[in-house]
């Protein structure tokens, strides 16, 4: 009887990607967004030039209306409004949306790359851009005589404040992003905070307001980020000035956070 011998061959084995880990994906996510800065310069030279041309502007035509009114260093009150319309709205949303539309994106989601790093590596590089974006605003308050009551970790406080203000706000532009995958929406998520800047105490100060704008500039988030950056310049180290400033920064960056993670979980289902 002839004996046959069979040989039995055994399942392959499939290959799992691996994952690098949060951290490895999240600096990989910065890295790409902040190298990609330099090639765009677009998106970064109006947001230094306007609030540099606001502020010269407003120092020629105001200081004197101002200081007769009360403001004793209007340069100073003006400072801090330049640093908040520099910082507010940058973003790299616009090149997510890029991503988005090129397919980009999807094809990052068939990766094991964290979901949460593909969001926070992009506010991480917005973070060091909007600090960025404040030292030039800073060279010109001190080259018109700006001084600082707190010295130099005021000045680096000032900085670290404005910044986190300027990372709160980017959880709009990041949740228009995903949700429309639209240059023109997020493009147009500015205009959110552009009748805020000024129904507030940008140009006087908050004893000085009547009628309804006072009413909205005591609601207005706004009113105590300027209340704290000021206290910095001219007050120095006074808890009760800065806590209200913290405390809308935390507001509206637990707003806007919540609204751009949701709306990336969305996009990550429909993926």
């Amino acid at each position: 009887m002839n004996s046959s011998t069979s040989t039995i061959t055994p399942p392959a084995t499939r290959i799992e990607p691996k994952s690098a880990g949060f951290l490895r994906d999240l600096s990989s996510v910065s890295y790409r967004a902040l190298r990609a800065i330099p090639r765009d310069p677009a998106a970064v030279i109006p947001a230094l030039i306007i609030p540099l041309f606001f502020f010269v502007v407003n120092i020629g035509a105001l200081e004197p209306v101002a200081e007769g009114i009360g403001v004793a260093d209007f340069r100073a009150f003006q400072l801090p409004v330049a640093i908040v319309f520099a910082v507010t709205g940058v973003s790299r949303a616009s090149d997510l949306v890029t991503d988005i539309s090129s397919g980009y994106f999807d094809r990052l989601l068939l990766t094991p790359m964290s979901r949460t790093a593909l969001l926070l590596g992009l506010m991480v590089a917005d973070l060091v851009l909007v600090m960025a974006l404040c030292v030039p605003v800073l060279i010109l308050g001190f080259f018109v005589g700006v001084e600082f009551a707190t010295g130099v970790s005021g000045v680096l406080a000032f900085v670290l404040i404005g910044g986190l203000w300027g990372l709160a706000f980017t959880g709009f532009p990041y949740a228009i992003a995903l949700r429309t995958g639209s240059p023109a929406a997020v493009n147009s998520s500015f205009l959110l905070f552009f009748p805020f800047a000024f129904l507030t105490t940008s140009f006087l100060p908050q004893e000085a307001l009547t009628g309804w704008l006072a009413a909205i500039a005591d609601y207005n988030p706004i009113t105590y980020l300027l209340a704290t950056l000021r206290s910095l310049i001219s007050e120095g180290w006074v808890w009760a000035d800065l806590w209200p400033g913290l405390l809308a920064i935390l507001i509206v960056g637990s707003v806007s956070f919540t609204l751009a993670f949701g709306a990336l979980r969305g996009r990550v289902s429909r993926g």
